[in-house]
């Protein structure tokens, strides 16, 4: 059975490891469909399965993007695994 893009979204932002991040340009790109980045930050704001790393997900211009437990928490995760944004 073929995978939703919405299915694809959440596998690759899964597998991003520690200390890593991808921009949701990226995501959308390796979910087949690059121009979809807005639909990748959609798809993540209605995420609340915790084994999802969405907080690993950026903008493409380095800037940390939205987090559906707040941009606040967002930049505390990121600061904890070694990343730093602006």
């Amino acid at each position: 059975m073929k995978k939703s893009f919405q299915e694809k979204v959440l596998e690759i932002v899964g597998k991003i490891p520690i200390g890593k991040v991808l921009t949701y340009k990226k995501v959308a790109k390796e979910a087949g469909n690059p121009k979809a980045y807005r639909a990748v930050g959609n798809i993540l704001h209605k995420n609340h399965n915790l084994k999802i790393p969405c907080h690993r997900v950026i903008c493409s211009n380095g800037e940390i993007g939205g987090y559906n437990r707040g941009e606040k928490e967002k930049r505390k995760l990121l600061t904890r695994e070694g990343i730093i944004i602006k």
